[in-house]
């Protein structure tokens, strides 16, 4: 078992049972203890420790660097980091480096977290802008920024890998952790941190559904509609290629959602077979099995990689999520003789590490700001208005959906 694989193991796992700041604590306690004063022993047991300790530090905040916005955890470390210093010169260095890397980590995370509330007010006043002159910007689509569905395709493929790689490991169990039963009274992890960079990503899964209907929705003309409708179908198919699964499932679930479903005139204009066969590959029965099969291709493809294209694979999110979840509900933690399950914790870390990896590739498409812009802050409408969209393209059908009409009328188009 490779050291670093263990201390990651260790690291992920912990936080089930414990904050990461009192494990921190302890740490320093145990380095305490070792170097207490007038032991003659005292330095040999120190110089024993401190290769261990350097690399179990090094591990943790070059994996888990978020934990380390808790203050708890930065005087820890600083006064830990202090007493390895004094050391050899060897450690001294290494210390240096270690505390560098954290910082430059920590810094990035906060300008990428000021860039996401920058590109959402955008989206939010231009969704305002669109509601208070509808007219005015009709003109504006997807087709009139890019035609090409391999370029926007790749661009898609730049905001999932960001997005992705500043997800911490750490958040896929502090997203569900529960209260250990042994904790006693304790109540484990109350005022735990966020998964804020995972909630992030999967608004954006969401995003990209909700635009991907309103492209489809907003156009008056039925062949302009089918047009958009082909265009998406052939983006999803570029995805799929690529490795780029949550993209693909996001225009999947964007064009099924009922506002768009429902627009059978516009459908009727549209070759369908490439969409039954994305769709086939994305079809949720025997628990995914057709996606898994295509996720696992591309995982080999992969790992065999000689270019950073082939390197890529991006999960289908939710379900990436989901199954570490049943992972972590669906085995205890404990065994019945009261020590801990090592089997659970090495099969979540197996799950996570993996994420890790993909999570790591660099995009090796050129960036275009143009379309990234267009794909981040562009009006998406709510169900709502998606539903008044679609009624206002192709009418009512029937007694219910008449209603429906009139009452998103009312409510919708009075706020104006």
């Amino acid at each position: 078992m490779k050291g670093g694989t263990y201390i990651f193991t260790f690291l992920l796992s912990s936080r089930l049972f414990m904050h990461p700041y009192e494990l921190m604590s302890k740490v320093c306690h145990l380095c305490m203890e070792q170097q207490r004063l007038g032991d003659p022993q005292a330095d040999k047991r120190v110089r024993k420790i401190t290769p261990k300790i350097l690399q179990l530090l090094t591990e943790w905040t070059e994996t888990f660097p978020y934990d380390f916005r808790d203050e708890r955890m930065m005087r820890s470390l600083k006064e830990l980091t202090h007493r390895l210093a004094s050391g050899e010169e060897v450690y001294r260095k290494a210390v240096g480096q270690l505390s560098q890397g954290l910082i430059r980590r920590l810094t990035v995370q906060s300008q990428y977290e000021e860039a996401l509330v920058k590109i959402n007010a955008t989206a939010a006043e231009r969704l305002a802008a669109l509601k208070s002159k509808p007219q005015a910007s009709i003109q504006r689509d997807m087709l009139s920024i890019c035609s090409d569905p391999f370029t926007v395709a790749q661009q898609l493929t730049h905001i999932e890998l960001e997005r992705l790689s500043y997800i911490g490991p750490e958040e896929f169990v502090q997203a569900f952790v529960q209260k250990d039963p042994l904790d006693n009274d304790k109540s484990c992890y109350s005022d735990r941190k966020k998964a804020s960079n995972l909630e992030a990503y999967v608004e954006w899964f969401n995003r990209l559904s909700y635009l991907v209907a309103t492209e489809i929705c907003m156009p008056v003309k039925k062949k302009h509609r089918a047009r958009v409708i082909e265009f998406f179908i052939d983006v999803a198919r570029e995805c799929f290629n690529i490795g780029n699964f949550n993209s693909l499932m996001a225009i999947i679930s964007g064009m099924n959602m009922s506002p768009v479903s429902r627009l059978k005139k516009t459908w009727s204009k549209v070759k369908t077979a490439k969409f039954d066969i994305l769709e086939h590959q994305m079809d949720p029965s025997s628990n995914f099995y057709n996606y898994r099969t295509a996720l696992r291709g591309a995982t080999q493809r992969s790992i065999t990689a000689n270019s950073s294209r082939e390197k890529i694979v991006i999960p289908f999110f939710s379900l990436l999520i989901k199954d570490i979840y049943f992972l972590n509900e669906g085995c205890a933690s404990r065994l019945p003789d009261g020590h801990i399950n090592f089997e659970k914790f090495w099969e979540l870390a197996k799950q996570v590490s993996e994420f890790m990896t993909w999570k790591k590739v660099e995009c090796p498409f050129e960036k275009d700001r143009k379309i990234l812009q267009y794909l981040l802050t562009a009006p998406a409408f709510t169900e709502d208005a998606l539903y008044l969209a679609s009624y206002e393209s192709e009418g009512p059908e029937n007694n219910m959906e008449k209603d429906r009409w009139k009452s998103l009328r009312s409510t919708l188009l009075s706020r104006v």
